[in-house]
């Protein structure tokens, strides 16, 4: 019997508020939300960078609109029986309405959580006024109260070489008190750090790993305080760098050692659905 979004959604909640800290994986298709699911994760996020680098563009508010990336995270949820959120980039708008707009459209897509983040994309101003960016994070809040859906509200200081713990703190208290169901501050590589934010906040913390930094192992960032973790694109970014050995093996050296560690197709095969014979025409 198929799972319903309110089954995910509560599914998904529980996780955040379940002892110590879980992984959400972050597929960038459908195929790989189906291996993923198989290799044995409770939940699912997609990733604007990954799919932005399976679809040859950078990802960039310029480059990718919000009906890709609901089109996509649509084609992940249908491939997974688990919970997945999803990230919505700033919104797509500066404005809290259309903040709230996204959340909504994100919902019907079957969707059982999202991020909103404070970045504008713009090196010169590259961080909205906090007074703004809470009430975007309002409004979205207001459009899926009482609905499946758990938000996320990101402070992106760190991703745009603003180092600063306080201001980062005092944005994830106003986006809490905005509605916020869970807190993130992507970038945020130090232990104490983080210790320091999860203790300074009445929200589950989100952490991404798999960036440039330190490797922090999942029970040192349980014991911080952390409950959920997240790879971002880093899975996507793994693949491509096998990709891009096995080119270079074949370009370089005229060899083809790489295909040793390949998953085999039949491995592969296994995972996907069978599909039902249709007449080719």
């Amino acid at each position: 019997m198929p799972i319903s979004q309110q089954e995910k959604y509560e599914r998904f909640k529980a996780l955040h508020w379940d002892k110590g800290a879980f992984v959400v994986a972050n597929p960038w298709d459908a195929g790989t939300a189906r291996v993923l699911t198989q290799m044995g994760f409770s939940a699912l996020a997609t990733t604007s960078a990954g799919y932005a680098f399976s679809v040859g563009k950078r990802d960039s508010n310029a480059s990718l609109t919000r009906s890709e990336i609901l089109e996509n995270a649509r084609a992940i949820v249908e491939a997974t029986p688990l919970p997945v959120s999803a990230d919505l980039e700033d919104g797509f708008g500066i404005m809290p309405e259309t903040c709230a707009e996204t959340v909504e459209l994100a919902l019907g897509c079957g969707l059982v959580g999202g991020s909103i983040e404070d970045a504008t994309g713009h090196p010169d101003a590259p961080i909205l006024e906090q007074a703004l960016a809470a009430d975007r994070i309002a409004a979205a809040a207001e459009a899926v109260r009482g609905k499946p859906f758990l938000l996320t509200g990101r402070a992106e200081n760190y991703l745009w070489g603003r180092h600063d713990l306080g201001d980062t703190i005092r944005r994830l208290q106003a986006y809490a008190e905005a509605g916020a169901d869970v807190l993130y501050a992507p970038g945020l590589s130090d232990l104490n750090d983080i210790r320091t934010l999860c203790r300074e906040v009445d929200r589950p913390v989100n952490v991404v790993m798999g960036l440039v930094g330190p490797s922090i192992s999942v029970a040192d960032l349980a014991e911080a305080g952390v409950k959920r973790i997240s790879v971002g694109g880093s899975f996507a970014r793994a693949a491509f760098g096998a990709l891009m050995r096995a080119a270079e093996e074949v370009l370089e050296h005229g060899t083809f050692k790489y295909a040793r560690e390949a998953v085999r197709d039949g491995e592969l095969r296994s995972m996907m659905p069978e599909a039902p014979v249709q007449e080719r025409t």
